[in-house]
């Protein structure tokens, strides 16, 4: 699939990851729909770079855990667009809490990191597949974590939201097959606000990889469009971190 004129969707778009994607997909010729929640200035500042370097986009508000917004945002983007092509689940949220302390892991917490997590991406895909199947052709990337492989992370919600993620990919695969593909991409440590307050864990962390550089944004981005256009794959568990995992 070539990414030229498709319709594009970023959840999360305005920031980290969602805006290095945002930005490589209107490079690639795609028409991209920022999504944001709360970060209105930082996805309309994406959009205005898109739309100063010759592209289109726009920014769309919802909160991908709340399924009626989700649908009233893709209604909002077939009115303006005609259709959704691509969607890049990349919204996601976390909250630092030790491993071992699980008395803090609550029940808020888990809802809250669930609904974004795992049930938004669920929401969404579900919201832009009748499109995608109309036109007999659609490509989803899901954002999941290394966290969600090797169970450590900022918190062990979080963990387990992202081990969803994986398993949500090669359901959503199998349910959607064969007009639409769905894949993953696992980041490892990435250098974005996450690490805001600890940026000396990070560059502690680099030397200790195999490629000893922390990932970017950039780098994640462009193994995401890489999937999307990729049309003999599908229901792929695919990961960028450096060596961090092996």
């Amino acid at each position: 699939m070539l990414l030229t004129n498709k319709i594009a969707l970023v959840t999360g778009g305005g920031t980290g990851i969602g805006r290095a994607t945002s930005l490589l997909l209107a490079k690639r010729g795609a028409v991209v729909a920022v999504n944001y929640s709360r970060s209105q200035s930082e996805a309309e500042d994406t959009v205005r770079r898109i739309n100063e370097m010759g592209g289109r986009a726009v920014s769309v508000q919802a909160d991908v855990s709340r399924d009626k917004e989700v649908r009233a945002m893709v209604d909002t983007i077939v009115q303006q667009f005609g259709s959704v092509d691509v969607l890049v689940n990349n919204a996601s949220i976390t909250k630092h809490i030790p491993m071992n302390d699980l008395e803090s892991a609550g029940e808020d917490v888990w809802d809250e990191l669930f609904d974004v997590n795992v049930k938004g991406m669920f929401y969404c895909a579900r919201a832009v597949a009748p499109y995608m199947k109309k036109n007999n052709q659609g490509a989803i990337v899901n954002l999941g974590s290394i966290a969600g492989k090797t169970g450590l992370g900022s918190s062990l919600p979080y963990a387990v939201s992202k081990a969803a993620v994986h398993g949500l990919t090669k359901s959503l695969a199998r349910a959607l097959a064969p007009a639409i593909r769905v894949n993953c991409v696992v980041p490892g440590a990435v250098a974005t606000r996450w690490w805001a307050g600890r940026e000396e864990q990070m560059n502690r962390l680099a030397p200790h990889l195999l490629l000893e550089r922390i990932s970017t944004p950039e780098d994640i981005a462009s193994m995401i469009c890489s999937a999307l256009e990729q049309e003999a794959m599908t229901g792929q568990i695919i990961t960028v971190d450096s060596g961090q995992t092996l």
